[in-house]
């Protein structure tokens, strides 16, 4: 399994970002409507559990995991 680390922006580490979008921004999926459909699908692992709320908000911590690719979310720094 592919694994990486998606960094959140010190604004976006306490709101989160939407699961389709962090899909399509670590290129799991092309565009953040077949991310949509990834995780309506049941395609889609966040901390070990199927994820099917397309919307769904990770924070930092959190693991997701599509398609053979893990991506651990982690907060940003800072300035």
């Amino acid at each position: 399994m592919h694994s990486n680390a998606f960094h959140l922006s010190a604004g976006a580490a306490e709101t989160g970002i939407r699961l389709c979008d962090l899909l399509k921004l670590t290129g799991i999926a092309a565009s953040g409507g077949q991310g949509k459909l990834l995780a309506a699908n049941g395609d889609v692992m966040v901390d070990g559990r199927t994820e099917t709320r397309k919307t769904a908000r990770i924070r930092a911590g959190q693991v997701v995991e599509c398609l053979g690719r893990r991506v651990v979310v982690t907060a940003g720094k800072e300035g």
